[in-house]
């Protein structure tokens, strides 16, 4: 049996190698194959692969009890080139690991071992490795596979790591925490041309432009200032180069909100301000605009139950009920429609970089802190006979 010195040791070596080794969403066959092999390795009951492309799930039966609960990790990487100069740097050029999915996957791993050798338990445990969270696939591919109907559960449990928060640093809240998040690309095309000679033709370059500072009317002018609503521009490409002016220009972003009717507004707005420019510069216009995540709705009561796991285990000063939801997206909400549950962040360190940057790195500190929260949920939930006088 590892001691827990011994546990995080190991673990920081799995997650430095997962972190040299990236992969895409529904690509992560290496990570995937990293994951079967230590459940094998550490004894689970079952352990099976492809499930929604490459998601992995484990099963931990013990005692005589009827009750099975998920614990779930994602796997994928984002589409960064890496900076820095980290020894266990990504290996794979144009990926990394950006938000701390390895060490996601490798607290839940930590878990399995540390459930399967020391137990404490009565019921089953399924451990889900998903594939594709970042661009909210993974979660409906793997129930769209028969998750539920081949891997049955009644409550599932998440965690994902939070910048900014310390160390061991447990937060989280009953119903709303985390947005839905729609997804646009608007195309404008009209006529290149020579740069000497923009009234020669209707280029897009400048209706674009126009088009992205007509979009933050949205928020500040066509939604009810007491509702949350985030619409953001990420992206302006155009096929023009320096003397050339461009004939096609493409917008694309995501916009934030928790409400479906402000989404439906978001959108309708969305499509009459884009028409309207796309008119005044004498260009057509396309928009694409689809909805990938929903809102997460943590359930009020197993959520209270993941504070008192979290409590027990990491001490009350380190939990947190937060206040507020924040206008980040997770697609652990797509299980939260079929069987309730709660999703939670687990503090990266107060000067840990942000997510998404090329220079942040999982903080391995953390590892311990994950490990021990799903274990204790699992407990908590499954737990022991008491016996008899």
């Amino acid at each position: 049996m590892s001691d827990p010195t011994t546990l995080h040791a190991d673990m920081v070596q799995w997650r430095h190698d997962l972190h040299a080794h990236p992969e895409f969403g529904f690509s992560e066959k290496r990570t995937a194959a990293f994951v079967a092999a230590k459940l094998r390795e550490f004894g689970l009951d079952d352990v099976t692969e492809g499930v929604g492309g490459t998601g992995v799930v484990g099963t931990l039966k013990r005692g005589t009890g009827n009750r099975a609960i998920a614990l779930r990790a994602d796997m994928d990487a984002l589409h960064i080139t890496e900076q820095g100069s980290l020894p266990y740097k990504s290996t794979h050029d144009g990926y990394m690991h950006a938000c701390g999915h390895d060490g996601h996957t490798i607290m839940l791993l930590g878990a399995a071992k540390t459930l399967t050798q020391q137990e404490g338990f009565d019921g089953t445990i399924r451990f889900i490795f998903q594939p594709a969270e970042e661009w909210g696939q993974g979660a409906i591919a793997m129930i769209n596979d028969g998750l539920l109907d081949r891997f049955p559960f009644e409550e599932i449990y998440g965690l994902h790591n939070m910048p900014g928060y310390p160390i061991g640093q447990f937060v989280t809240k009953p119903g709303a925490i985390m947005s839905a998040e729609d997804v646009f690309e608007i195309t404008l095309r009209g006529v290149g041309g020579h740069a000497s000679r923009p009234h020669s033709g209707s280029e897009t370059l400048v209706a674009a432009c126009a088009l992205v500072t007509n979009l933050q009317t949205i928020v500040s002018r066509r939604v009810d200032p007491t509702a949350v609503a985030v619409v953001s521009v990420t992206e302006l490409t155009t096929d023009g180069t320096r003397n050339v002016l461009p004939g096609q220009a493409q917008i694309r972003g995501d916009a934030r909100s928790f409400d479906p009717a402000v989404s439906a507004q978001i959108e309708k707005q969305m499509r009459l301000i884009a028409e309207g420019t796309a008119l005044s510069y004498n260009v057509s216009v396309d928009v694409n605009y689809a909805r990938e995540f929903i809102s997460l709705l943590n359930d009020e009561a197993l959520t209270q139950e993941a504070l008192n796991a979290a409590r027990d285990v990491l001490g009350s000063d380190a939990v947190m009920i937060s206040d507020e939801p924040i206008t980040a997206s997770e697609d652990f909400a797509q299980f939260l429609r079929h069987v309730p549950g709660c999703f939670a962040f687990l503090g990266n360190g107060e000067d840990s970089l942000p997510l998404h940057n090329p220079n942040y790195d999982f903080n391995d500190a953390s590892l311990t802190a994950g490990v021990a929260f799903h274990t204790a949920i699992a407990r908590r939930r499954l737990p022991l006979a008491t016996p008899r006088a």
